[in-house]
């Protein structure tokens, strides 16, 4: 990773469902050819760990991420699959030990002051944002800046290419993350020229 900070990679990190693992490295593909490196797999599926082997072993210009990490063993399972960053919903000590101790960056979710608060204390400072849109948006991130300029977030959570880059704006935001350029019905299909120029749609866009 060119970066130790999975903010800077992209200005949009795709958040990945996949059923079916032998999708994992033609998207995977696609999203890069795209000009999107950064890439969370969420572990909403039985697929997850198996894509993210996948694509950690068959794309090299990919950086495959592990999102939906909530466990200590989701941390083991994934960084051992080859993950090179994790995002998680939300965030406990147990859990946020287990990522500090993985070697790899990642991402912690809040969606509360108190949270980043907590995680400042901690010496985190990169975190993700979720569910933005429900959590209050730009206008929430907007209002912490001032108080808490050291956190930078990722906000992830009902994010669309129109509503994108207002969130790119703010000062406290390195990048987002959004499905808008993996939807379901392009991936069902295989469609991954589609996919891709949905990606290249996405990494045009700047805060």
């Amino acid at each position: 990773m060119t970066s130790s900070s999975v903010l800077d990679l992209a200005p949009v990190v795709p958040v990945v469902v996949l059923e079916d693992a032998a999708d994992a490295v033609p998207l995977a593909r696609a999203l890069v050819a795209g000009g999107l490196p950064a890439i969370e797999v969420t572990l909403r599926t039985a697929a997850a760990v198996d894509a993210i082997k996948a694509i950690a072993a068959e794309v090299p210009d990919a950086v495959v991420g592990a999102g939906t990490v909530i466990s200590a063993q989701n941390v083991a399972d994934t960084v051992a699959a080859g993950a090179r960053f994790l995002v998680s919903p939300g965030w406990t000590d147990v859990l946020l030990n287990a990522m500090k101790g993985s070697g790899v960056p990642f991402l912690p979710g809040v969606s509360t002051t108190s949270e980043v608060v907590a995680l400042l204390e901690r010496g985190v400072t990169e975190m993700k944002f979720f569910p933005a849109e429900a959590a209050g948006g730009t206008a929430y991130l907007k209002a912490l800046s001032a108080p808490l300029p050291q956190a930078r977030f990722c906000p992830t959570g009902g994010i669309s290419l129109a509503s994108a880059p207002s969130y790119l704006a703010l000062p406290n935001i390195g990048c987002v993350g959004g499905s808008w350029m993996v939807p379901g019905d392009a991936v069902a299909a295989k469609d991954w020229a589609r996919v891709e120029r949905l990606a290249g749609e996405a990494a045009a866009l700047r805060g």
